[in-house]
């Protein structure tokens, strides 16, 4: 049995996605990480890093979004969600996966954890203002030059899919008008009628 640790509002919602979509069975071990349940003993135990998703499998931990829905796509083949058989689109996958772990997440991150950074509140203050325009430039990219349409490789949905939800979903809260980047737009409201979408959502707010 899989065990995914996760945290409601967080990155975490792209592999409790990629979990549902799979078909695989697994059981969802919430953290209130306000209460700081993420630094605790037993939790660090688990992943060290301290932070959410964090998936356990007979075989060790797996930790990073990135390596998690590549990993789930790789044990639910029959779910199609990557390009298993395509190594050149599987990495096309990766990239597009791994610029929204390292940019894209990165630029959400200035505003409410600039601490990580820097010690000097005008510093801090000053990250915080950022984040609408360098959240909004990233999601310029993904609209114009990253998302084929109607899903992020095209026709084929994949867990690079449940990921780009998951950011979008931040937009509102980063000061960035979504309604501006139409194929962003119609791609989130394409994944809201996925009803693995839909379970993955209800067990995050459970």
């Amino acid at each position: 049995m899989l065990n995914l640790y996760f945290a409601p509002g967080s990155c975490a919602l792209a592999s409790l996605i990629a979990l549902e979509e799979s078909g695989l069975p697994y059981e969802a071990r919430r953290l209130n990480l306000v209460n700081g349940e993420q630094r605790s003993t037993e939790y660090l135990a688990v992943n060290p890093k301290g932070r959410v998703p964090a998936l356990v499998t007979d075989r060790g931990v797996v930790t990073e979004n990135v390596a998690i829905l590549a990993y789930v796509a790789q044990i639910a083949p029959a779910a199609r969600l990557a390009p298993l058989d395509d190594p050149f689109d599987f990495a096309r996958m990766q990239a597009f996966n791994s610029y929204l772990a390292s940019t894209v997440h990165v630029n959400h991150a200035h505003k409410g954890r600039g601490y990580r950074w820097t010690d000097d509140a005008a510093a801090i203050e000053a990250m915080k203002a950022k984040v609408p325009q360098t959240m909004g430039e990233s999601f310029a990219l993904i609209e114009e030059k990253m998302l084929e349409g109607p899903w992020v490789m095209g026709e084929q949905y994949t867990v690079a899919d449940g990921y780009l939800f998951t950011l979008t979903s931040w937009l509102s809260g980063d000061g960035v008008d979504q309604t501006q980047f139409e194929k962003v737009s119609a791609h989130h409201a394409r994944m809201l009628e996925r009803p693995a979408v839909q379970r993955a959502i209800a067990a995050g707010k459970a």
